[in-house]
């Protein structure tokens, strides 16, 4: 693939991230708590996992494809790119082999659920692999999985601060990660920290090995 026709294909997905996540923001904030998995109307559903994945996702192709048209360089974008695709992949795995399976993928899969569970993270995973990049950094990684850290980081500590609040879905602890008691919530956290860093690393090796094979 010529370079020109290269850059051209790596704007038209960052486009289309960009696209996607307004798409999916509009129906998030016109749509009530029973349309689809999302169980908050309007701005409160900026407090969930998947939504905030996804809008970082769609900044950061913002940003980039800000770069790609005033030609500068994007290198330095790179550990948030492969945060954004490390959250959005977490967040296509877990409904798609975990929570569709168990509750019924349609209400996954409605509005703009079905563009923060399923085309957004699917545009924003071709784009990474396809998209030639420079060598990452092993240290890159570890940077990628800190936006997941943070999100436990923050969770935790709201419910610390505000206590478990009401009844499901209407209290802190939305995901109901502390029903079995704090140190079982602790351990799920760090799991999906080390699984965000896990991501990663399968990102890097994947575009690693394709710049490898293109100086080959």
């Amino acid at each position: 693939m010529s370079k020109d026709k290269h850059t051209k294909t790596e704007k038209i997905l960052n486009a289309v991230i960009i696209l996607f996540t307004i798409i999916g923001i509009v129906f998030m904030l016109t749509g009530k708590a029973e349309d689809g998995a999302l169980q908050s109307s309007g701005i409160e559903n900026f407090k969930f996992y998947t939504v905030l994945s996804n809008v970082f996702c769609g900044i950061v192709a913002a940003i980039y494809l800000t770069c790609l048209f005033l030609k500068r360089s994007v290198d330095k974008l790179i550990p948030l790119k492969l945060g954004a695709v490390c959250g959005v992949t977490i967040t296509f795995a877990v409904v798609a082999f975990m929570f569709g399976p168990l509750y019924g993928f349609p209400q996954f899969y409605q509005r703009g659920n079905l563009f923060f569970h399923l085309l957004l993270p699917i545009i924003a995973m071709v784009e990474f692999v396809v998209v030639k990049r420079k060598t990452i950094p092993f240290r890159y990684t570890l940077i990628a999985a800190v936006p997941t850290f943070l999100y436990g980081l923050g969770y935790m500590t709201n419910i610390l601060i505000n206590g478990m609040g009401g009844e499901w879905p209407d209290t802190n602890d939305f995901y109901a990660f502390l029903s079995w008691g704090w140190p079982v919530g602790i351990v799920i956290f760090a799991c999906i920290t080390l699984s965000a860093f896990g991501v990663a690393c399968l990102f890097r090796h994947i575009s690693n090995k394709t710049e490898t094979r293109e100086i080959l």
